[in-house]
């Protein structure tokens, strides 16, 4: 199954509580940190709730 890569962009710095706490539950902590997670329909939606943040590259 494919997977994805998700690499904080930006800081957090003044964006909303939720959008902080989705980090957080991605595993993502400061700039510059990556993860690679399974491509399913909940983490689509939480790195749609942070698209601004992240990058996100499909890994096979």
């Amino acid at each position: 199954m494919a997977q994805l890569k998700v690499q904080q962009k930006r800081g957090v710095v003044g964006i909303k509580a939720n959008q902080r706490e989705t980090l957080r539950t991605l595993g993502l902590k400061r700039i510059g940190d990556v993860v690679v997670k399974e491509d399913r329909p909940e983490i689509r939606g939480m790195v749609n709730t942070v698209r601004h943040l992240v990058t996100v590259e499909e890994v096979e």
